[in-house]
């Protein structure tokens, strides 16, 4: 079976998704052409268009994709702060054209039902963590939490971080956010 047979019982959209994946590994999101997904996915080039519309509804779809990704990450650390941290850092790592995505409104309809739904998802996870460990409103320390998982992890993928900090993420991560919320 082709790969433009598997697309045509509806695998397009996911096969499209994840040559955007690729390429914003190679390039980042301004390389992102959906002439050139498509090409990728070896289908006409008004396929993707049918799909997403434009490169900002493909946008859209990943954004919404990441924060539920985010969200699973966020729930499978459980009740405890410094693992949800770790989590959200571990995520950023593994997801990073997601991320790069989904933190970049001005690149996708941040308005979309769909996005603001998964964003808000992931988001009561990271202030119901915060106000389990503080015992406080989860605004503020919410804002902050997410600011230093956030910052620690933007350091990391863009290999800002000195090389002191070692060669694992999670690890560096847990010891930076144990500091702050011991």
């Amino acid at each position: 079976m082709t790969q433009s047979r598997a697309y045509h019982h509806g695998d397009l959209r996911r096969a499209l998704l994840d040559a955007a994946v690729e390429v914003m590994a190679e390039s980042g999101p301004a390389a992102l052409s959906l002439r050139d997904l498509a090409r990728r996915a070896g289908v006409s080039h008004a396929a993707p268009a049918h799909h997403f519309g434009d490169k900002a509804g493909l946008l859209t779809a990943l954004a919404a994709q990441g924060f539920e990704l985010l969200a699973e990450a966020l729930r499978g650390a459980g009740d405890d702060l410094i693992d949800t941290g770790v989590a959200y850092v571990g995520f950023a790592v593994r997801h990073r054209a997601h991320f790069e995505v989904m933190f970049r409104p001005d690149l996708y309809r941040a308005d979309d039902p769909e996005v603001a739904a998964a964003r808000t998802r992931a988001g009561e996870l990271l202030r119901t963590g915060v106000a389990r460990r503080t015992g406080r409103g989860p605004d503020v320390d919410a804002l902050a939490a997410w600011s230093i998982v956030h910052g620690f992890a933007t350091l990391w993928n863009s290999g800002a971080l000195p090389p002191r900090v070692g060669p694992d993420p999670e690890a560096a991560a847990r010891t930076v956010i144990s500091r702050l919320f011991p």
